[in-house]
């Protein structure tokens, strides 16, 4: 298979933000499911939560397979971006 590619995934949704742990255990487990399905082409990385939205991290082959973990999630793509470089702090050593 070749390489996976790095997205970011945003998703609008209301009222993220106050939900409770284990409101976001629920999501957290449709999203590994759908990640279970859909292996090798997809990896979750992290995401982030910020008031009505989440910034998602993964690893895809494309995004028809970031589309299709939504689908088999119920958690739905507001808009995804590729991210083809990342720096940090240590970029600034070379």
């Amino acid at each position: 298979m070749k390489y996976l590619k790095r997205y970011l995934v945003e998703r609008e949704i209301p009222g993220i933000g106050a939900m409770s742990i284990t409101e976001l255990c629920g999501a957290a487990r449709a999203s590994n499911q759908a990640v279970d399905q859909l292996l090798p082409e997809i990896q979750w990385q992290q995401s982030y939560v910020a008031g009505d939205r989440t910034f998602c991290i993964y690893l895809a082959k494309d995004e028809t397979v970031l589309r299709r973990h939504a689908e088999l999630s119920g958690i739905p793509v507001t808009r995804i971006v590729e991210v083809p470089q990342i720096i940090d702090p240590l970029t600034a050593n070379n």
